[in-house]
């Protein structure tokens, strides 16, 4: 069995004949089915994989062969892969192939990654827990009577349970971040526009982003830089220069880093999350860096304004699901209103339905200025705060979570509890720059504890330094 370490050393492994790209997925397929009750993967896609391995063993050998040679893969099952199911973890979708490729995926195979397969997640990437699957909650390895975190909980469980390599999320307001933090992986989200959201399925278009969980903060530098960068089919990517991640973890740069005073003494924050928060702080600042308290006094307002601007989005963007334009068709329907009513009714979760008649709420006329407008200016405000902290500091640091990985059912009968988990989380999608969750430790319960770390819109060079120092 190949222990895998971090890309460049698989590669090293490969060129020198140790191991084959159709091992390393023969490897992978055997994991996955060894640990299938983790549930972490709805699919697997052994015949394509195999067909990929076979061509990037052909391109090793002629020494042709792209930075992600031998790289397995997984996606979220809300990424598009031409001629693969892509669901959303959601009945209504169940059974769609996909008509193209994402952008991203399209980036990943052209360096000859390989992909594995498709990542349960929560139904339409709504969730911190990875409990709201139509098709079963995801184990977290490290403890199976807790979750994963969510939505991106398969992405994140395939990676700290070797099922591959290193897999692609996407984080609307922490989901690449939080289940990184729950399973002790390292979980990126890069500013708003640095990666195309071509062929991502959307739940809120205005905060969604796609990026990468990895073992290693190196990993997640590389990936970023394959699969960053303008695109055509997505009018909001930017057309800023792509930086040589890898090559900038060599420097030994010192920074100016802010903590939020809200953050890490809020009553709320798990007392031993404080302790690891605190000792990295002061590790930093042992290091060189500059580490300054600062005062934010939104905290409170990050999860109501994130919940009423992405369910109005969710409400618009998920209104196409009908039954009749795309997915699950109710085979009790006998006209067009019922059609609609009952197919949606039938093919969406308890949680979607949830979140999709909230954004419908909030978009209505006679609630739109008392809920959508003030929650748009709430928005900018904490905009304005963040960007002003971050014009006289590098970096804003956080824990990652108020607590570490909670035990299945905790929180699932109270939605507002839920959403709360996300608390630290959510400030880097309302704002729209880049964050990272590093592992920081392990709890006295046995399980890891995430740091946050928020930079400037397109410094992820600079992120991903200090996040490699760390």
């Amino acid at each position: 069995m190949y222990t895998f370490t971090t890309i460049k050393n698989l590669q090293a492994d490969l060129l020198a004949g140790k191991i084959t790209s159709i091992q390393l997925v023969e490897e992978s397929i055997k994991a996955i089915e060894d640990k299938r009750h983790l549930n972490a993967f709805l699919e697997v896609f052994s015949t394509s994989a195999l067909a990929q391995a076979k061509l990037v063993d052909e391109k090793i050998k002629a020494k042709t062969a792209g930075k992600l040679a031998g790289v397995v893969i997984g996606l979220k099952d809300n990424i598009c892969y031409k001629g693969h199911k892509v669901s959303c973890s959601s009945k209504i979708l169940e059974g769609f192939e996909s008509l193209y490729s994402s952008t991203v995926v399209e980036r990943l195979l052209a360096e000859d990654a390989i992909i594995i397969g498709r990542l349960n997640c929560d139904e339409f990437a709504m969730g911190s827990s990875n409990e709201n699957s139509a098709f079963g909650k995801v184990l977290n390895p490290l403890n199976e009577k807790t979750v994963p975190g969510g939505s991106s909980g398969g992405s994140a469980v395939a990676v700290a349970a070797n099922l591959c390599h290193v897999t692609l999320g996407s984080d609307t307001g922490g989901s690449i971040r939080q289940p990184a933090s729950f399973t002790g992986t390292v979980g990126l989200k890069p500013t708003y526009g640095r990666i195309s959201r071509w062929g991502l399925i959307a739940y809120a278009s205005s905060f969604d982003q796609i990026g990468p969980i990895t073992k290693t903060v190196e990993d997640a530098a590389l990936l970023l830089e394959i699969m960053a960068g303008t695109d055509e089919y997505d009018t909001t990517s930017s057309q800023k220069a792509v930086g040589h991640y890898v090559n900038d973890l060599t420097e030994n740069k010192k920074y100016k880093v802010a903590y939020l005073k809200e953050c890490v003494e809020s009553n709320g924050l798990d007392p031993e999350v404080k302790k690891q928060t605190l000792a990295a702080l002061d590790k930093m600042k042992n290091d060189g860096h500059t580490i300054t308290a600062v005062d934010f006094p939104y905290l409170d307002f990050l999860v109501p304004t994130y919940y009423v601007l992405t369910t109005a989005e969710a409400s618009s963007n998920l209104s196409r699901f009908d039954g009749v334009h795309f997915g699950y068709r109710s085979p009790n329907a006998t006209d067009l209103e019922s059609t609609y009513k009952k197919s949606r009714s039938e093919g969406f979760g308890k949680e979607v339905k949830r979140r999709i008649m909230l954004g419908t709420f909030v978009l209505s006329a006679g609630y739109y200025d008392a809920y959508y407008s003030k929650a748009q200016k709430v928005r900018n405000k904490i905009r304005q705060k963040t960007r002003e902290i971050l014009s006289q500091h590098d970096f804003i640091v956080t824990p990652s979570t108020p607590g570490t990985a909670f035990e299945f059912g905790k929180n699932s009968a109270d939605p507002i509890k839920m959403y709360l988990e996300d608390i630290f989380t959510v400030q880097a999608n309302i704002v729209g720059c880049p964050a990272i969750s590093v592992p920081n430790g392990i709890h006295s319960n046995g399980l890891p504890i995430g740091l946050q770390i928020m930079g400037r819109d397109f410094e992820e060079g600079n992120l991903l330094n200090l996040a490699n120092q760390i």
